[in-house]
């Protein structure tokens, strides 16, 4: 009779016991998604030391980080786009920065929209799209920092006083004030108040925080450029464009429009090494926002169930190839960090899988375990958050205007033409492994052609999926 009980309490405990893990593994996750403007992958936890990013270094010791992430359109508009929609950027769909969802697709399902419908509270801080008014009946809430003059952020009297004028500004400032005196401070203290009323409110929920710097201009309170020794900033090696590259991958605009830079003009050496330091600045600015962010996930209980994404929406050029901007189809301005922690899952690990941001909405959906549009574009990445060592994909693609690229281990190659089946205007091919930081354009050797028109037919095929 005792065997009989003890053995009923046994099997009562065991089957409690298995439905609080049931429970606990059913329970939705949350997940908090940080994308930051212009950020590339020049980061601690990505090997350079030289920069001061030690939150966002901390989240990969927790997290499975990217080596080989690509954006699918260098400009912050259409990325943004295709990155809420999960399709691609086409010749008439997501082409420019101030691209809309509405406008262009506007029967997509968003992924703040699918969530939303699935009892998650969506939530937009900062920049999340270029236009925070596209698809906004998809969030439960949009928000942006109010804007005292205009969206450059001064807080030096002279610059606001100029910007007011609409005369010259520098495309930097070091002004010594508060975090919360720019937006991206501002953008932090709404997500952590955030983060309090959600925890409170008990619902699932998807926090996108989207950090404004290091955009140009480059503004951030001086302390973060005190982190920094001017003497000891230096140049890219690959300074110089490419004598054998098209002149078209060689223009450049957004830096032109502040003060002492003239167009078609190579910046002046001091400048340059103030702009650079500048872009630093902001980094490390950007990554204390970050980490106060993350503390604040941390301190209310919420890190366990939240799922979190660091990632940007391209690269930045800093004088690497006689360049300042986005726009181009070069590595440096392609390539963005990637950065997924799941808890209970990831760890420190890195993944040279390849990796697009069209990949995230689909990997968001397994993770939540939610059903989404069957026609999404990307690869979840889900498999390489389970086996960082394992490959699943060679390759990424990115394209910008009439320009498209192809990127795998060996070769980064570039095509330009008006459209599938037309004659090529101008090529880029690099061999990965000889020329990384893509100093020598080969597209001029014979040699090259079989190659290059092997790699013109993956273009081609992938842009015919991508009507």
């Amino acid at each position: 009779m005792k065997y009989k009980f003890f053995k009923s309490i046994i099997f009562l405990s065991l089957f409690i016991f298995s439905q609080e893990i049931f429970s606990q593994e059913k329970k939705p996750k949350n997940v908090l998604f940080i994308i930051v403007d212009d950020l590339r992958p020049e980061l601690p936890n990505y090997g350079k030391k030289h920069i001061i990013a030690p939150n966002i270094e901390e989240l990969s010791k927790s997290s499975v980080q990217f080596n080989n992430a690509f954006c699918n359109i260098p400009v912050c508009g259409a990325s943004r786009a295709s990155l809420l929609t999960g399709f691609r950027p086409n010749k008439t769909r997501f082409v420019n920065y101030f691209s809309r969802i509405d406008e262009e697709m506007p029967d997509a399902i968003t992924l703040s929209g699918l969530l939303k419908d699935n009892g998650y509270t969506t939530i937009s801080n900062g920049k999340v799209s270029h236009n925070s008014a596209d698809m906004k009946h998809t969030w439960s809430e949009v928000w942006d920092p109010p804007q005292e003059v205009t969206w450059r952020n001064y807080k030096l009297e002279e610059n606001i006083e100029n910007e007011k004028s609409k005369k010259e500004v520098p495309a930097y400032e070091a002004a010594i004030v508060d975090d919360d005196a720019y937006f991206d401070g501002q953008i932090a203290t709404k997500t952590i108040s955030d983060l309090i009323k959600l925890k409170d409110d008990g619902k699932p929920f998807l926090l996108f925080s989207g950090f404004v710097k290091p955009h140009l201009p480059f503004n951030a309170p001086k302390k973060y450029w005190d982190l920094y020794d001017p003497t000891e900033i230096k140049f890219p090696i690959n300074k110089d464009f490419p004598f054998t590259a098209p002149k078209r991958a060689q223009t450049w605009y957004e830096l032109t429009a502040y003060k002492d830079i003239t167009k078609n003009v190579d910046v002046e050496e001091k400048l340059a090494k103030k702009l650079i330091h500048a872009y630093y600045a902001c980094v490390s600015y950007i990554d204390a926002q970050i980490g106060r962010v993350l503390n604040a996930l941390d301190e209310l209980g919420l890190a366990e169930d939240t799922i979190v994404i660091l990632t940007s929406d391209h690269g930045f050029s800093l004088s690497e190839h006689n360049r300042w901007s986005k726009h181009s189809l070069f590595k440096t301005e392609l390539q963005v960090p990637l950065i997924i922690k799941v808890p209970g899952l990831t760890k420190s690990s890195q993944s040279d899988s390849f990796a697009e941001l069209v990949d995230l909405y689909p990997t968001i959906c397994e993770l939540l375990n939610i059903n989404g549009p069957k026609n999404l574009q990307g690869n979840s990445l889900v498999e390489n958050l389970n086996d960082p060592n394992k490959t699943t994909k060679t390759f990424a693609f990115s394209r910008y205007i009439n320009g498209d690229t192809y990127m795998s281990d060996n070769f980064f190659y570039s095509e330009w033409k008006y459209n599938i089946g037309d004659k090529i205007l101008d090529r880029m091919i690099y061999e990965n492994n000889l020329d990384p930081l893509q100093m020598n354009n080969l597209s001029h050797l014979k040699s090259y052609n079989k190659l290059m028109d092997s790699l013109g037919k993956k273009i081609d095929s992938q842009l015919m999926e991508n009507q």
